[in-house]
């Protein structure tokens, strides 16, 4: 019988479902982890919530194929390390989304009110009732760093307060926000108007001060920020530094360098400071116990790594066709005109079928602007869905006989118009190249470089004006293809270049010529 360790505090739900499932469980929260992995060494599954999973706790597993977070941040896991063991590391994205949300209107309500101090006070015999003059939450401009699950929910839980909420996401579609109920708007933006600012962006390298001395500047005099993300996403040093210089700003955290009983240093500077309980709630604990559960039946019973977060790329997958994808999806983005993406649509041929769910991190860091890198293919198409776009592997018709190719379709909508972009590539002698821009076929292009593109209604002179405009900027073509589409009469060039060319230059061309469509790219 496959032995399941639960060394934390979850709901008894998980270890109900893998019982009934018949799984040996052991749930036990009070034992040290180190022990429970010497009594249980033929554990075969492993979940935990915020406990360290280091090194020296895989390797005392020898039995161990899988370990789930019963949340959605898995950084307490040496998943690199598990990687090289052949063990798999999932994670329960969504599930305390609801809990993180309302946590945040909580320690909202509480600065305003005061109700913390106003709670100490009135139980020492204090009656404080002037110094608590507070304010409401109600109307008030928010301003949401992050649209994701947790983005998402806050807004939702804010509709009752009748607030204008402002929304910022590095690569979420104007649309799609206004659709989640938030006006997009830039940083700048957010912290020169918001009331209040909740942050809900990632942690790691790409985040680290992002709400820096700058930002912080711009809050207006009163305003309030909270960060219930990850600790050192906010500036804290800047924050003390522009509170000491007089500037008030309601400072409100739940996120600290480690959960450990210890000194925080954000003490001297919150007003609201709370020990991580974002996911703290009885119904969240039970909603990831519940996922991973059922994401540890499906592993064992059904092989399902779909929620793998470690997953080792395929030997035999050539890195350049990986390449292939990003910069297509580039080049197809310029191609719709840089507007929203609703749906993503992509056919693999030939051998690239068999590998088509790790292109989709590379298809939505080359096609969405400002995507996170680095994604593993279950998290890439979470992201795509939590983004509003609609992402579909198709099957090749049988009567195509493309060698290792990839067609990659993207569909896209602006104020009610509506534009597809269609592109093809290939990898020739370990080089990226496009095949077919819409119905252009045959341009066998290198993708890497300076590219401009060009649609234009074919007629003489046309290439020669073309030529003319690079050839006073002292630009020259390296290269150039530009066939005709009988159908409409249209020529497509692609041209490469020694240099790149500048969006104003691009605009001269596109005038000079009247394109129907013009873009550069320098990939």
């Amino acid at each position: 019988m496959n032995k399941i360790l639960i060394p934390t505090k979850l709901d008894k739900a998980a270890a109900a479902a893998l019982t009934a499932a018949g799984y040996e469980v052991v749930q036990d929260e009070t034992t040290p982890l180190a022990e429970q992995v010497h009594a249980h060494t033929d554990a075969v599954g492993l979940i935990v919530r915020s406990e360290k999973v280091p090194a020296e706790i895989i390797d005392g597993l020898p039995a161990l194929k899988c370990i789930i977070r019963a949340g959605a941040g898995y950084d307490n896991i040496d998943y690199v390390y598990a990687r090289t063991k052949g063990i798999d590391v999932m994670n329960t994205p969504g599930a305390n989304a609801n809990a993180v949300a309302e946590e945040v209107v909580a320690m909202i309500l509480a600065a305003y009110r005061y109700v913390v101090p106003a709670d100490v006070t009135t139980r020492a015999g204090e009656w404080n009732k002037k110094q608590y003059m507070g304010h409401e939450l109600t109307r008030k401009t928010v301003g949401i760093l992050g649209l994701g699950n947790i983005g998402r929910m806050l807004v939702k839980r804010l509709e009752g307060f009748e607030c204008t909420v402002l929304g910022y996401d590095h690569f979420l579609s104007k649309q799609r926000a206004l659709n989640i109920g938030a006006t997009p708007a830039e940083l700048d933006e957010i912290f020169s108007t918001a009331d209040i600012i909740s942050i809900h962006v990632p942690g790691g390298p790409a985040t680290k001060n992002m709400v820096d001395a700058r930002l912080l500047g711009l809050m207006k005099d009163g305003a309030m920020l909270v960060n219930c993300a990850r600790y050192g996403v906010v500036d804290e040093d800047a924050l003390r530094a522009l509170r000491e210089s007089g500037k008030k700003i309601i400072y409100c955290t739940d996120v600290h360098p480690k959960d450990v009983a210890a000194a925080q240093p954000s003490a001297d500077v919150a007003d609201v400071m709370l020990p991580h309980l974002g996911a703290n709630t009885k119904e969240a604990n039970k909603a990831a116990a519940l996922r991973a559960a059922a994401e540890m039946q499906a592993y064992f019973a059904e092989g399902d790594t779909s929620c793998v977060v470690n997953a080792e790329m395929p030997a035999d997958l050539n890195p350049a066709h990986l390449r292939m994808a990003a910069l297509l999806g580039r080049l197809c983005y310029q191609a719709a005109g840089c507007r929203p993406i609703r749906r993503i649509e992509c056919t693999f041929y030939n051998n690239l079928r068999s590998f088509r769910k790790w292109f989709t991190p590379w298809i939505l860091s080359g096609a969405v602007p400002g995507a996170e890198q680095g994604l593993m293919p279950a998290a890439a198409e979470a992201s795509l869905r939590e983004h509003g776009i609609v992402f579909k592997a198709r099957e090749p018709m049988d009567d195509k006989l493309y060698d290792d190719s990839l067609t990659l379709d993207l569909f896209t909508e602006q104020d009610g118009e509506q534009r597809k972009a269609s592109v093809r590539g290939m990898v020739v002698d370990g080089v990226p190249v496009v095949s077919r821009i819409d119905e252009f076929d045959h341009l066998y292009a290198v993708l890497t470089g300076h590219t401009v593109v060009l649609r234009y209604e074919d007629r003489p002179g046309v290439i020669a004006a073309i030529g003319q405009c690079l050839s006073r900027s002292g630009i020259n073509i390296d290269n150039i293809v530009a066939p005709l589409d009988q159908a409409s009469g249209d020529a497509l060039a692609v041209i490469k270049t020694n240099k790149g060319v500048n969006e104003q230059l691009v605009q001269e061309i596109a005038k000079e010529i009247d394109a129907k469509l013009a873009f550069s790219l320098s990939m």
